[in-house]
């Protein structure tokens, strides 16, 4: 008796970690080393970089370098994407609900777009990791947690859901601060836990990596200012949390005409 032989599994889709771009070099070598991370826990899995705006690769070259999707002949259909974009945003606003999709909109590539980064516990397990770092054996009596800012209220609403898981993890106030577009600024957040009497005020940079904002946002801090998140390890397992997630809305194969 013959047996037929197996036909190989199909690849999974590539992972394309979409980084919001910078000036600050820093920023792009923390983007690279989280990569690597994820590379490193899937390396079944093809890692790509696009970035929105200032750096190389931009979104748009690094999807039009995909490979086209595969058909199977035998069954007449498709795998579900060729691509899972994972934004290395924080939160939802202008980027993720509006620039990324409009990208991938006008590329060839097949793509799924995963839930921005945060609020997630993986990311509470980074901060709290980074905040115990700068604050060492002395822990703070409140913590700022500084972020970027959105006008979007969405995204202002997941900033004070991590700031509140984060506050519950530590067993102590914490309050978002904002580098733009919204209140409180991180200097009012520091002047708001001051007038409560908290005199051991530490920050956490609620930064995916090194720039600007959380250059600025550290010079406004009276004490210990934590890393922003960069390639941390629960950085990483969070990034293929999103890549799992959004395959698993995009299981159901599509037919060929």
């Amino acid at each position: 008796m013959t047996t037929e032989p197996t036909p190989p599994s199909p690849s999974p889709p590539a992972l394309v970690l979409v980084a919001h771009g910078s000036r600050d070099p820093r920023a792009l070598d923390t983007v690279h080393a989280l990569a690597a991370r994820v590379r490193a826990l899937r390396p079944d899995i093809p890692v790509h970089l696009g970035h929105i705006e200032l750096n190389a690769p931009l979104l748009p070259d690094t999807l039009a370098t995909l490979p086209d999707t595969e058909t199977d002949t035998e069954t007449d259909t498709e795998t579900d994407t060729d691509a899972v974009l994972v934004p290395l945003l924080l939160s939802r606003g202008h980027h993720v609900k509006r620039d990324i999709p409009d990208i991938a909109a006008t590329a060839s590539a097949r793509t799924a777009l995963a839930a921005p980064l945060g609020p997630h516990p993986l990311l509470v397990t980074a901060l709290h990791d980074r905040l115990r770092a700068a604050t060492g054996p002395y822990p703070p009596s409140a913590v700022v947690l500084a972020a970027a800012g959105s006008r979007d209220p969405d995204a202002v609403r997941d900033t004070t859901r991590t700031a509140r898981l984060l506050s519950a993890r530590l067993g102590l106030p914490v309050l978002p601060g904002y580098a733009s577009a919204a209140r409180p600024t991180v200097p009012e957040a520091f002047a708001a836990l001051r007038a409560h009497g908290h005199d051991r005020i530490a920050m956490a940079s609620y930064f995916t990596a090194p720039g600007r904002f959380a250059t600025e946002s550290a010079l406004h801090c009276p004490g210990p200012a934590a890393a922003p998140l960069g390639a941390h390890p629960a950085m990483a397992r969070l990034v293929l949390t999103r890549y799992t997630e959004a395959r698993a809305t995009t299981r159901t194969p599509l037919l060929t005409t």
